[in-house]
């Protein structure tokens, strides 16, 4: 289970309502809610009423009345709903059932090209989700929201993919719009590192206020934490280093058009790509991966050598950011410590040291799962919003 009592990266949800004071799960008396949000007794009785009603909140089994009165303390019921969440990557993609309190109920994954195009990706998300639900024995009509990550930038506001450079067909694309055509509920995506950096904190690091988590697989990015807060800048693109220009690549053109990218350096398949100009077998991140796990030594160097180049552009990010931990998740990051001492190896050596001296830079905690439990996350914080307890209430 995920703590999520604790200020959501995603921001203020409005946290004078009653709901709010309800939702980390702590049992609360009706004098309580009332000392803390200044409402009257008789206003804080028919919220929690209209709450149970909802089974959003139950009574405490030990406060239970024994003499005809109504129970005297209540809590946060995770089990009311459930939430999809989905994290569609470059040539997979993952989806998970869990309860409002972040925990996986049930959960499934495959290989899909995300450039069979958005009907396609759209259609498996949601057939695989109802099977889920479906072999959990739960009621469809239990399900709240639906949290999706997709690779690539993605206008917030409207979960519509924009320029997506590896997502032929997304752009503009009204995924809520389409999801909802088959699942008549509230509908959240996001850039898939923004999602995995809101599960890694919400896993790992839950007191951390500032944090930046950085996939290495087909592609490259990060997602940033700051101030306790999920940064997405002007145009959602806010940690898209993966086409930062890195000098040692300044010859080697990338599919975004430009030459010199991080990410035409230093993803799986640039590494694999590398090692085939050595004459050795490798087509994918993958096969990298495997090479480094039986001891090949070019592999290692590679994967170091990618670490370093990842550092290079990731020594910026620390001095302007100055984050207290690094995460270095994705499918490169199944190498193990070799990718991660490379990216240390420069970024201390080339950091001030102030920005350094406490600064963690480590494996993803939450690993495969860190994209899927931030989905949860973007999902379960909509459904505990007072605008998604009136949607609930309306439904």
């Amino acid at each position: 289970m995920v703590d999520i009592s604790r200020g959501s990266a995603l921001g203020s949800s409005g946290a004078s309502e009653l709901f709010q004071l309800l939702r980390d799960g702590a049992p609360r008396t009706r004098a309580s809610l009332a000392a803390s949000t200044g409402l009257a007794r008789s206003t804080i009785a028919a919220r929690v009423d209209e709450l149970m009603e909802l089974g959003l909140v139950s009574p405490v089994a030990d406060a239970a009345s024994t003499g005809g009165r109504p129970p005297s303390q209540f809590a946060l019921n995770p089990g009311a709903r459930i939430v999809l969440a989905a994290d569609l990557g470059a040539s997979h993609a993952n989806v998970a059932v869990t309860d409002l309190a972040g925990t996986v109920l049930a959960e499934h994954g495959e290989p899909l090209d995300i450039a069979k195009g958005p009907e396609a990706v759209l259609g498996w998300m949601v057939d695989a989700g109802l099977a889920l639900i479906d072999g959990l024995g739960r009621d469809r009509h239990e399900l709240a929201a639906i949290g999706v990550g997709v690779p690539g930038p993605v206008e917030h506001s409207t979960g519509r993919p924009v320029n997506p450079p590896i997502m032929p067909g997304w752009d503009r694309y009204d995924v809520p719009g389409w999801v909802q055509q088959h699942l008549e509920v509230p509908v959240l995506v996001d850039n898939d590192v923004n999602i995995m950096a809101l599960g890694e904190r919400a896993l790992a690091w839950p007191q951390v206020e500032h944090l930046m988590f950085v996939k290495v697989a087909t592609g490259i990015g990060s997602g940033i934490i700051s101030g306790g807060l999920l940064q997405r800048g002007a145009q959602g693109i806010a940690g898209d280093i993966g086409h930062v220009r890195v000098a040692r690549g300044s010859d080697v053109p990338c599919h975004c058009g430009n030459r010199g990218c991080l990410e035409a350096l230093a993803s799986g398949p640039a590494i694999a790509r590398a090692l085939r100009e050595q004459g050795i077998e490798a087509h994918t991140g993958n096969d990298v991966v495997e090479l480094v796990k039986h001891g090949d030594i070019d592999a290692i160097q590679a994967v170091r050598q990618a670490g370093r180049d990842i550092g290079e552009v990731l020594t910026a990010c620390v001095s302007l950011v100055n984050p207290s931990v690094v995460a270095i998740g994705g499918s490169m990051a199944r190498a193990g410590e070799h990718l991660i001492a490379g990216v240390r190896e420069v970024v201390y050596m080339r950091s001030m040291p102030l920005a350094t001296e406490h600064l963690v830079i480590a494996a993803s905690a939450a690993g495969e799962n860190a994209a899927v439990l931030g989905a949860s996350m973007l999902a379960i914080h909509h459904v505990l919003s007072p605008e998604g307890i009136d949607a609930l209430a309306a439904r």
